[in-house]
């Protein structure tokens, strides 16, 4: 079917969680329609029920199980019914293996028609990292079950709030875990990444500030040696790739330096150093 918008497939996040409402609220918006088309992934079932509890039960619900059967009219929501949800069992709000199973096989199903070119991006609803472990699945988010079923081998999270964009060292794991994980191969890697990422965006020459691990970033080795023994290397090997790259910076003043227009991107050493200031404007 020739279709000049793009086909977005949005996964319906953990059925017991507030994903399916979202779905239902965001598409029933027509500036949305205006823009691209979208397929959700998961379960008619939750989508018809999650339509009814937002106050919105005239939706009409299409289940497919192939995107050429989508429907793109105003008041339609297509989704690719997986069947995954056993309504005997289910409860709203209680994590579960099944929810779990059901959040995770969205992911795997919305990376396939990605990849399959069957839909030009993905969006992706919360899943419970405790419920897709319980279904047997052992992976800290979405992040790593992309990277693996993409096959991509050096990847990082990036968030962006219209000019603040931050990427990440680490991100789900212990703040313990996150401090071992500080070395100098990986936190190259990050920066290579975030440079070729902005790019992507339409930055011709991005500016990366790094972050440092630790207060005043170690002072010298002074409260700690990362800086000095990991995290500067990385960023002298970078430089010399022609990356322009700034650090260690302190991280009590990065954020405020990127706010004001020194850097298109910060590398943060792990997952709450970048996501409390990107949370703090962007919620």
């Amino acid at each position: 079917m020739e279709n000049k918008k793009p086909i977005i497939g949005i996964t319906m996040g953990d059925p017991s969680g507030n994903g399916p409402e979202l779905c239902v609220k965001a598409l029933i918006r027509s500036e949305i329609e205006q823009r691209c088309h979208s397929v959700v992934i998961g379960d008619a079932r939750v989508i018809e029920r999650a339509a009814v509890i937002v106050g919105h039960p005239e939706v009409k619900i299409n289940p497919i199980t192939d995107t050429s059967e989508a429907d793109f009219k105003p008041g339609t929501i297509n989704v690719f019914h997986m069947d995954l949800v056993d309504f005997d069992r289910f409860e709203f709000g209680k994590v579960s293996a099944m929810c779990g199973n059901a959040a995770f096989q969205s992911v795997v199903k919305v990376i396939e028609l990605a990849l399959n070119k069957e839909i030009d991006a993905t969006v992706t609803n919360a899943l419970n990292k405790e419920a897709i472990n319980m279904a047997g699945f052992h992976y800290n988010g979405h992040t790593e079950i992309f990277a693996e079923y993409t096959g991509t081998k050096k990847y990082t999270m990036m968030l962006v709030h219209n000019n603040l964009r931050v990427v990440h060292v680490s991100t789900h794991v212990s703040l313990r875990q996150a401090c071992d994980m500080v070395r100098k191969d990986r936190v190259a890697d990050v920066i290579r990444i975030s440079n070729q990422g902005c790019m992507d965006m339409g930055i011709k020459r991005p500016r990366i500030g790094v972050a440092g691990l630790n207060p005043h970033a170690g002072e010298n080795g002074l409260f700690g040696t990362e800086e000095t023994e990991e995290i500067i290397p990385a960023i002298n090997t970078t430089r010399l790739e022609g990356i322009d790259v700034e650090g260690p910076v302190p991280p009590n003043t990065i954020f405020s330096k990127a706010l004001g227009g020194w850097y298109d991107v910060v590398v943060c050493m792990y997952h709450d150093q970048g996501h409390i200031p990107l949370k703090v404007i962007g919620f």
